[in-house]
């Protein structure tokens, strides 16, 4: 026989058994813990107020009661004599001894009220209390059936017994619940980590919570995931999730959390559940976040570790605070949006700093001339591309030919700004050649409704996310937003104002990131309020990155678009001509044109040379923004012919008038 091994089977079977009543024993101490923390905060009291002054006050009400009824009882006895003595009830002996038994039942009732309030204030123990409730139980309970049994009777069960039973089960009850649970804590956790988890235990919680004020609360086991630690709990009918995440200060308290971590409470798998995520841990902590190539994430989720990717083609508002890492979490977006041969990217940069970076990949506008003329070019060559959209189809293909333009709004705040600027004065009088920069939202929100099924697809960065006369925000262009991103923000109206009004009850509190580099992404009603590690992309990488196509509607125009060329006759008005191989009518059409579209052709005709659009303005004297239009218009008739460096010269045929 073997005997180590039959040894060994027994001693697995006593560890398994012990096991088994340990848990039993654990399972129990947690379900009757309520009770005893219950008995306990009952026994406290009525112990905290057995004083000597209440004991003092206690007997003094029970002397004052003693004689009150003393007092009561010989005026009701001379009541009933002055009655006797007298039939008449009007004599004066009968009234002054009823007032004087009227008086003195007053007094009584008042002495017992006083000694009811008395015992109040010094309570019997509540060990006492029971004792007295069995003990009337049992008599009261023996002598019925004493009285009610018969005495041949065998299996007669006493009262007294089941009192007995009673209180012993009490005693049990009592012991069990204050029992202490063993914590096991797994092994690889930080000092901290174990702290919390201990804390969070059930049978931590339970006894301590009241002190809180959280009475009513239950956690179930926590458990230690890659974002951190999570725990689930339990509400009684008095609590919810959204009434336990108002009390977060308390939570903390309770488990004596460090003020730098993070932790979130939201709605639980049911009702009456909720869930306490504890941010020890980041998912996305030794990850690669720097630089940029092709088809890298944006970010890491630093809940699941999971790459969070950004497709191109997608409207998209992004907010962050001063040194959050805005600009350097959207670079690598910009990037992307500029590297293939059908993307082509646009910056709109009033401040000029992210501008200048992207000058060799990137259409750049700065000064508010350019935005409105940028603008300008981007609307009409929506219109065109949404006339060339088949039949049957939502969007326009995009191709070399026909990219897809992302037009990135960096600063939103100052572009609204730029906006409402009054027109320039000169000499007190209002330039009637300066164009309305109001224009360049109108253009900007066009975009944002429209521009989609024509590939136009606009971002939007601001530091300063509200919709007030100040904001940063246009609401029409809000409206059309796709996707909401945000790092760290100033306060929870801005965090609703990125997310929708129920931020702050999903969960999406950007005001709580840490900064920089650490950002919210919602992109539809399943997205989950995630923390993300975004890339780090620097100006010097934007700079290293190679050159790309820079988007002109007149340079990437295809050929094919192009109109017949203008002829200006000598000693006439001006004519269009058919194009060579057509069928042309008989006679020429006139060309009737405005006096500034006059005055740019002769201004271009004088130079003789290819010259560029702001000597143009310069020599006419005209606004920025009225050449800009009426070189638009020139260069769509074929008038005027646009270089790919953007000089402007005159079409074949045109002369000198």
């Amino acid at each position: 026989m073997d005997w180590q091994g039959a040894w060994s089977k027994i001693g697995d079977g006593a560890k398994s058994a012990r096991r088994a009543s340990a848990t039993a024993l654990n399972s129990a101490s947690l379900t009757l813990a309520p009770l005893a923390a219950r008995w306990e905060a009952e026994a406290d009291r009525r112990k905290a107020l057995r004083t000597p002054e209440n004991l003092k006050k206690l007997m003094d009400a029970q002397r004052a009661h003693n004689s009150a009824r003393s007092t009561a009882a010989a005026a009701k006895s001379q009541r009933r004599v002055a009655r006797s003595s007298t039939r008449n009830p009007l004599a004066g002996t009968r009234r002054a001894a009823r007032t004087a038994d009227r008086a003195a039942s007053k007094q009584a009732d008042s002495a017992k009220a006083d000694v009811k309030a008395a015992r109040r204030n010094y309570p019997v123990t509540l060990a006492g209390v029971v004792a007295r409730i069995h003990a009337t139980h049992a008599t009261a309970a023996g002598l019925a059936s004493w009285a009610l049994t018969e005495h041949a009777h065998a299996l007669t069960l006493w009262p007294a017994e089941v009192s007995a039973a009673a209180i012993v089960a009490q005693v049990g009850a009592l012991y069990v619940g204050r029992r202490q649970v063993a914590v096991t804590v797994e092994d690889g956790v930080s000092a901290e980590e174990r702290r919390l988890l201990e804390r969070l235990d059930p049978s931590f919680w339970v006894q301590h919570a009241e002190e809180r004020g959280l009475s009513g609360t239950l956690t179930e086991r926590p458990e230690v995931t890659a974002a951190g630690i999570v725990c689930g709990v339990r509400l009684d009918g008095r609590w919810s999730a959204k009434k336990l995440a108002a009390e977060v200060d308390a939570v903390r308290a309770l488990l004596g959390m460090r003020s730098e971590t993070q932790m979130q409470i939201a709605r639980g798998s049911h009702g009456d559940r909720a869930t306490i995520t504890v941010r020890t841990r980041n998912a996305a902590e030794g990850a690669a976040l720097t630089g940029w190539t092709p088809g890298c994430p944006w970010g890491i989720d630093t809940v699941t570790g999971e790459p969070v990717m950004v497709p191109l083609g997608r409207r998209m508002l992004i907010a962050g605070t001063s040194g959050s890492g805005k600009s350097w979490s959207t670079r690598a977006l910009l990037a992307e949006a500029s590297e293939s041969a059908d993307h082509r990217l646009v910056v709109i940069d009033p401040k000029r700093v992210e501008a200048i970076n992207w000058e060799h990949r990137a259409r750049t506008a700065i000064d508010i001339e350019d935005v409105l003329d940028v603008t300008d070019e981007l609307v009409t060559e929506m219109h065109e591309r949404l006339r060339l959209i088949p039949r049957g189809q939502d969007v326009i293909a995009i191709s070399p030919e026909r990219p897809r333009i992302t037009v990135f709004v960096d600063e939103g705040a100052e572009v609204i700004t730029m906006a409402r600027r009054k027109r320039a004065r000169g000499h007190g009088q209002d330039d009637p050649g300066d164009p309305e920069w109001s224009r360049i939202m109108e253009n900007l929100g066009t975009l944002a409704r429209m521009a989609r099924a024509a590939e136009i697809i606009l971002i939007w960065a601001t530091q300063k996310p509200t919709m007030d006369a100040k904001g940063g925000i246009d609401p029409q262009i809000s409206a059309q937003i796709t996707y909401r991103a945000a790092l760290a923000l100033s306060t929870s109206s801005e965090s609703r104002t990125v997310f929708g009004e129920d931020a702050t009850e999903k969960g999406w509190h950007a005001h709580e990131l840490p900064m920089p580099g650490v950002a919210m992404l919602r992109s539809g009603p399943k997205a989950k309020p995630h923390p993300i590690r975004t890339r780090a992309f620097s100006p010097a990488d934007v700079i290293a990155l190679p050159d790309r196509p820079i988007w002109s509607r007149y340079a990437d125009a295809p050929a094919e678009s192009t109109r017949p060329a203008l002829r200006l006759v000598k000693g006439g008005p001006d004519f269009e001509l058919a194009p060579p191989g057509a069928t042309a009518p008989a006679a020429a059409v006139p060309v009737q044109r405005s006096e500034t579209e006059t005055a740019v052709l002769d201004a271009v005709r004088t130079a003789g040379a290819p010259v560029r659009q702001k000597d143009v303005a310069t020599a006419t004297g005209l606004a920025k923004g009225t050449v800009s239009k009426a070189v638009a218009k020139l260069t769509e008739a074929g008038a005027l012919v646009r270089a790919e460096d953007g000089t402007l010269t005159l079409a074949a045929g045109e002369v000198s008038a």
